[in-house]
């Protein structure tokens, strides 16, 4: 990214994407403005807050394309770097990840890896484990259970790294419980009326309506907390109806998730999904039976007609959003490329 000129640049947005494009241009010798709705940094309105933080870009492919693939793999290139320029520690593993399935649901496992071998560039390939390298690897993990290991996969906390880039984005201007109702080129329009700046950055996931064509859809997570619980690598299980993950935090946390629901309901978790995923993942994790849930959480992901992210350009205004279920994966990605356009 240039730095011969410096810039004065808006941000709406202070989700996962604003706090990473307000890093990064601030370091870059911009003068940066970021809008919220929220009261304060701490607010847990974005996405970003609600998730668990797996990078998995071979697993997603499921799902996505080649595209949110090869952001993948950079993002999972990028987050060491990013992380280490930071003053606040966050809990970062990169050990890869393990696709587990009951022999009950070997034919749903079989054609999620179909689809993944159909899919993916030579060279990246789920690797069958015995039984053996599943114990090595994850003592923890259900014996019997069909596992494959996903090489170069990770994950990150989220709740550390939302509140560490905050606080390293130094000499931000950061405007909370300021709502942007609508992004222009080089403008914003609030509440108290337009605002020009030589740049705008749009990344308000549903709060882009009606400029971009989003809906939330309604997510839900569990923070299950288990003394003594060895667990290194996030674990997807591959079930017939659900997706389920489970993702080790230190010292001795879990987390569960994620319902999928076409809802825009910011309600609590719901009876149908605590019993379902906190089941699915008692059968991989057998001492989860005396974990504690400790926090529950739901939230909206923003997401686009074809659940695809959205990079669009103009002089004057880039918009980021449509990040959908790999908001962790892709974020750091997506900032790169957009300001290598902008520059």
């Amino acid at each position: 990214m240039s730095t011969t000129a410096s810039r004065h640049v808006a941000i709406a947005g202070a989700g996962l994407l604003g706090r990473l494009l307000a890093l990064q241009l601030s370091r870059a010798g911009h003068r940066v403005e970021v809008f919220d709705p929220a009261p304060d940094g701490q607010g847990r309105g974005a996405a970003g807050w609600t998730a668990a933080g797996m990078l998995s870009p071979l697993a997603e492919l499921e799902t996505a394309d080649a595209r949110v693939f090869q952001w993948g793999l950079r993002s999972v290139q990028l987050w060491p770097q990013i992380l280490a320029g930071l003053d606040d520690p966050v809990e970062f593993s990169q050990q890869g990840s393990l696709l587990v399935a009951h022999r009950e649901d070997a034919g749903a496992a079989r054609r999620v890896l179909d689809v993944l071998a159909h899919k993916a560039p030579p060279g990246h390939a789920a690797q069958s484990l015995s039984a053996a390298q599943l114990s090595s690897l994850e003592p923890a993990v259900r014996p019997g259970l069909q596992a494959w290991l996903l090489p170069g996969e990770g994950r990150i906390h989220t709740v550390q790294a939302m509140a560490a880039l905050l606080r390293a984005a130094a000499g931000v201007d950061w405007h909370w419980g300021r709502t942007v109702l609508e992004a222009s080129p080089a403008a914003l329009r609030l509440e108290d009326g337009w605002r020009r700046f030589d740049w705008v950055f749009d990344v308000r996931g549903i709060g882009a309506r009606p400029q971009l064509p989003m809906r939330g859809v309604r997510g839900e997570i569990f923070w299950v907390q288990a003394p003594g619980l060895d667990l290194r690598r996030p674990i997807r299980l591959l079930h017939a109806r659900h997706r389920v993950y489970l993702v080790p935090r230190a010292p001795d946390q879990v987390v569960v998730g994620a319902s999928e629901i076409e809802s825009e309901d910011r309600s609590p978790v719901s009876l149908r999904t605590t019993v379902e995923l906190l089941a699915a993942a008692h059968s991989v994790l057998p001492a989860l039976a005396e974990a504690r849930v400790v926090h529950s959480e739901s939230n909206l992901r923003p997401a686009t007609p074809d659940n695809l992210p959205v990079l669009a350009s103009e002089s004057g205004l880039t918009r980021i959003n449509g990040l959908f279920r790999h908001g962790w994966l892709i974020a750091p990605a997506m900032v790169e490329a957009a300001l290598e356009q902008w520059s």
